[in-house]
């Protein structure tokens, strides 16, 4: 029995792309232009003949992919729906979700995934319908809230793989770990992770744990009674009362001293905890997002940070790639920045020319997209034409010229001189060796880059789909969050 599905896209060219993937992969499709149609024909055609699954674009120029989905939901609301969008913003995503989307599916999007979310859609409604109520169901949160006004945007596959899994924790309050280099943007997922959550309308209050001193973080944390110490001349509290219902957020915790991580812990798994000086127990319901750029499994190794701790934070965890994993997003988000910069001096929007949109992007950017903004906000007070040169840079930015040159080559200098060592020892045939090693790291690379996916993965190297994957299997490369796609 050959899996039936619907597509309703205003354009033309998705359709025909979409029936032709599907029909090849053996599956039943029939295509609208206007979601109109689709609700029609759904409620006209026979029990046996309904789809088992809709992909839907979300702008379309009578209803838009919302709409039409909440419209499904109210006579079929355990019938999956798969949205598609060209927005690069993580808004789109979660909005998708919270709106009981089965699936989101950003354009371009790659063939074979497409097949494979549609293929999944069908086997659960084949299934247990029950099991997809958490994202079909008709009691859906709907969100009117902002994600912050620093929008989270980037079209590469890093990003998109983040903006699904915040999608998909949009209905619970499990507790997230966020990791990333300095300057990604931690504190902006965070307060994404609790505007679409069910405690979007209490607090979200937010600490650096690595920016309080020693001994006055404990009561910053868990506040403090009248005389508690010197200086204590009022009850206060903390910031665990002060999230109450809502969701606080721990910066830099793997700075936190070992004794306030007992204290934590005990807040997780109980849900009470005393003020310094405090005889009476407080009890909070209290989302905790933790975020850190240290290797907390390293520290954990080292016995710097308490196992049961790490455990109870990292429920979820969310990794936020570093700027230059991120291939376009690099000139996606200095177009924003330079357009919202431009708002908010008042000025004159301005443009970089065609050399410095080359140049820009083969920049390590170490300190991310803090550094990256505040560029962009540099470049709209000194650049003086409306076009950005390479002159306009700022002199450590075109000095990374030749620092990156020199670097790149000093891989190959090491290579040559571990070979020639090699050979000084009378080893031979060592390529047989070699070539392995440098095509597992070159494999590891790029599956990481492209979050799993293995058809763009295979781009990035220059094989065939099916080259990596015996590869992948010959070489035993095992990759996290490795999908078969």
């Amino acid at each position: 029995m050959t899996e039936k599905i619907w597509i309703v896209d205003d354009d033309q060219s998705i359709r025909w792309v979409l029936q032709r993937a599907l029909e090849k992969a053996q599956m039943t499709v029939r295509v609208f232009e206007h979601p109109q149609d689709l609700l029609f024909a759904l409620q006209s055609v026979l029990p046996e003949e309904q789809p088992e699954a809709i992909i839907t674009d979300i702008r379309m120029p009578d209803m838009d992919g919302f709409e039409l989905l909440k419209k499904v939901q109210e006579k079929h609301p355990d019938l999956p729906v798969i949205i598609m969008t060209a927005h690069s913003d993580m808004d789109s995503a979660v909005s998708a979700y919270e709106s009981g989307a089965f699936e989101y599916l950003p354009k371009p999007f790659d063939i074979n995934e497409a097949i494979a979310l549609a293929k999944r859609a069908c086997e659960v409604t084949r299934g247990n319908k029950h099991k997809n109520s958490d994202k079909t169901g008709t009691d859906q949160k709907e969100t009117s809230n902002e994600i912050t006004q620093q929008e989270i945007i980037g079209k590469s596959a890093a990003m998109q793989e983040m903006f699904r899994t915040i999608g998909r924790l949009s209905k619970t309050s499990l507790s997230v770990l966020v990791t990333g280099e300095s300057g990604t943007g931690k504190e902006l997922v965070a307060k994404a992770l609790h505007t679409h959550s069910p405690r979007a309308d209490q607090p979200f209050i937010a600490i650096n744990t690595a920016a309080i001193p020693k001994d006055l973080l404990e009561s910053e944390l868990f506040g403090h009674e009248k005389g508690a110490f010197t200086g204590a001349q009022t009850q206060r509290k903390g910031r665990f009362e002060q999230a109450n219902g809502g969701t606080l957020f721990l910066d830099e915790i793997g700075d936190m001293p070992a004794e306030l991580q007992t204290r934590l812990l005990r807040v997780l798994a109980d849900g009470e905890f005393y003020r310094v000086g405090g005889t009476r127990p407080i009890k909070v319901d209290v989302r905790v997002v933790a975020a850190t750029h240290q290797d907390l499994e390293k520290h954990v190794r080292a016995g710097t940070f308490r196992e049961d701790l790490f455990h109870r934070l990292n429920v979820i965890r969310v990794h936020i790639p570093a700027l230059r994993e991120r291939g376009d997003d690099i000139l996606i988000l200095l177009d924003h920045f330079l357009l919202q910069a431009a708002e908010e001096m008042q000025l004159e929007p301005k443009k970089l020319n065609a050399e410095v949109r080359k140049y820009l992007p083969t920049l390590a950017w170490p300190g991310n997209v803090r550094q990256l903004e505040n560029i962009s906000r540099w470049l709209m007070v000194m650049a003086t034409g409306r076009e950005i040169t390479m002159d306009d840079l700022p002199p450590d930015l075109r000095t990374q010229t030749e620092s990156g040159e020199r670097n790149s080559h000093d891989w190959q200098k090491l290579l040559s001189e571990h070979i020639t060592q090699r050979f000084v020892r009378g080893e031979t045939r060592i390529l047989d060796e070699l070539t392995p090693v440098f095509e597992r790291i070159a494999m590891s690379a790029a599956m990481q880059q492209t979050g799993g996916r293995k058809k763009d993965a295979s781009d990035l190297l220059g094989w065939g789909r099916n080259t990596l994957t015996r590869k992948l299997k010959e070489l035993d490369v095992v990759i996290d969050n490795n999908r078969e796609q």
